[in-house]
């Protein structure tokens, strides 16, 4: 029998990128709820942000208040976001792409992304990322393509199968949570979500205990001081 590994002192963050404010039903939220009654039977913490119930302002900077903004929810959302060993991002599918809400999440964090951590290296890494979509319409590799891409080329560190989805029948039709679809009983999805749960928990307990990632060899502080390790310039071979 395998061991049963110890998850307790990981912490998760779902950030849910509806376009339907609370308290509307959101079917990524349902899905989310698959994943998330893993997590509590692990006794990882949960914390979930349904991000258009924020007002987050839209911009490239880490604090759009100090670029003519009135408000920015974004700076105490993100404390929540970095303080976090996982990111889950869930998005409904529009047109075959990401909510609009969800480019303007990876657009937020894009601007956190040249921050560093105490090794020197880009603020993300260490931290584990995935993605999960509903929709019933085609697009859920699409848009996990598009969200995991984006949060690897930040510094999250991406495991085997981290994305998860369900799609009704194309056109109008059945959402994940109208019972009519019977979308909880579906097993490709099912065992697509646990798996990338767990494999969100094994990728992110692993870095956890060799806290992070060697700086050797990807430290901007150290690039910016003069090192370059075994790097050579071609200009001059």
């Amino acid at each position: 029998m395998k061991s049963k590994p110890d998850f307790s002192n990981l912490s998760a963050i779902y950030v849910n990128c509806t376009l339907k404010k609370s308290p509307k039903t959101s079917n990524t939220q349902g899905l989310f709820e698959v994943s998330q009654n893993i997590l509590k039977k692990e006794g990882v913490h949960i914390e979930n942000i349904r991000a258009v119930d924020h007002n987050i302002a839209f911009g490239v900077y880490p604090d759009m208040t100090e670029h003519g903004e009135d408000i920015d929810d974004w700076p105490k959302l993100f404390e929540k976001i970095i303080a976090a060993d996982i990111l889950l991002i869930g998005t409904p599918i529009w047109l075959g792409e990401r909510s609009s809400v969800c480019s303007q999440l990876i657009e937020r964090l894009y601007a956190m992304s040249g921050k560093q951590n105490e090794k020197g290296q880009y603020l993300f890494y260490g931290k584990v990322g995935g993605t999960i979509i509903t929709g019933n319409e085609d697009g859920v590799k699409h848009c996990a393509m598009g969200i995991l891409y984006a949060l690897q080329h930040i510094g999250y560190s991406i495991p085997p199968q981290a994305d998860s989805g369900w799609i009704g029948e194309i056109g109008p039709g059945p959402s994940y949570l109208d019972e009519e679809s019977n979308a909880k009983n579906n097993d490709f999805t099912n065992r697509n979500t646990t798996f990338m749960t767990y494999n969100l928990l094994h990728l992110a307990a692993l870095l956890k205990k060799n806290k992070g990632y060697n700086a050797y060899g990807n430290s901007r502080a150290d690039w910016d001081t003069g090192s370059r390790w075994s790097f050579e310039n071609p200009e001059y071979r």
